[in-house]
């Protein structure tokens, strides 16, 4: 963790260094792009791996749920200040505040108590590698299931946000650099709320709450394709981002949970690597499909997609996310009263 900290911190400075001084280029930004990307590819698994690894079975979903509001908060303030800052004093600014923001994740790192030990069993079983999380969930539906669900979101979904959007809002709705900004800063506004829904939830709320999770996406990333002013589409932007965060959080919690204890941080490895590995691919094909059918189109089209695909999904899994995991240790049955036994 703390090399990918390092990685990326000379990455943005770098960035920040050609933009300032005038003579980045294109072939620069990709050799930049395939640094960073390889970078997440170790970040994300491993951090998503950390957090079941620090908490009790128990205490899973309210952990998640903290997770990913520090997470999309920081992307409320970041995709916010990164707009003023691009209009204030340009974008080399940005990216030299970017490197800085990395000395909290650093600090915070190093102060991270070390992992409880288990048996000798489950230590031998934890030395076996990644290869165990994929063989859990390849045999458990539910985890199998809201893996699909969260590959589904990053193919037709994600790529609209994190590539797509500044281009709608530049291209679309004829915004600057402050106004896109504030686009991408609702988003993280939905994922925030989205993100605390999970708090308290009961076993039996989680599949409709999906669900309906899902047509408000479906909904929202349809109305952007019609969206024609700014206000509009942030109001969509943030019941999008809700319902995303939502349905991840979601996810993530009934695949930790139905893991064994010394299995759950590499079925969280195996879970965000379905998010990070497609992202790339797909933000090239959602991409390469606007430039051939119209960027509102495109949009249109991933909805509907991702809204057939994920009802699908949660329909054939409905009953088995409301069950207590199978990994779950389950309380011994009293005895049968003394009369009864005789």
């Amino acid at each position: 963790l703390l090399i990918t900290q390092y990685v990326q911190i000379g990455t943005a400075v770098s960035i920040g260094l050609l933009i300032w001084s005038g003579h980045i280029a294109i072939w620069q930004v990709f050799i930049f792009a395939a640094i960073q990307g390889a970078s997440n590819s170790f970040e994300m698994p491993t951090l998503s791996a950390l957090v079941p690894e620090l908490v009790e079975r128990e205490e899973i979903q309210s952990a998640i749920s903290l997770d990913r509001s520090v997470f999309h908060g920081s992307r409320m303030i970041g995709f916010s200040l990164s707009g003023m800052l691009i209009t204030a004093w340009g974008m080399a600014s940005a990216f030299f505040v970017n490197a800085l923001s990395f000395v909290a994740l650093i600090i915070a790192i190093l102060s991270l108590p070390p992992r409880r030990r288990g048996s000798a069993e489950e230590e031998e079983k934890r030395a076996s590698g990644i290869k165990e999380g994929f063989r859990y969930i390849a045999k458990d539906k539910p985890s199998l299931a809201m893996l699909a669900l969260i590959a589904t979101q990053s193919v037709c979904i994600f790529p609209i946000i994190t590539v797509m959007m500044p281009l709608y809002g530049r291209l679309v709705l004829h915004l600057g650099p402050d106004r896109v900004g504030y686009l991408m800063g609702a988003s993280a506004i939905g994922s925030v709320v989205g993100s605390l829904f999970l708090i308290g939830l009961p076993r039996d709320k989680r599949a409709p709450l999906m669900m309906m999770c899902a047509a408000g996406v479906t909904g929202a990333v349809f109305g952007m394709s019609r969206a024609p002013t700014f206000y509009l589409a942030t109001a969509l932007m943030v019941i999008n981002s809700l319902g995303l965060a939502t349905n991840f959080g979601l996810a993530s919690t009934i695949v930790q949970e139905r893991a064994p204890d010394y299995l759950r941080g590499r079925v969280s490895a195996v879970f965000m690597l379905s998010f990070v590995g497609l992202m790339p691919i797909a933000g090239l094909g959602v991409t390469s499909l606007s430039d051939v059918i119209g960027m509102p189109t495109a949009l249109a089209t991933a909805a509907i997609s991702y809204g057939a695909i994920t009802l699908l999904i949660l329909a054939r899994v409905r009953r088995q996310c409301a069950e207590p995991a199978l990994s779950e240790p389950t309380s011994p049955a009293p005895a049968p009263p003394v009369a009864a036994a005789i």
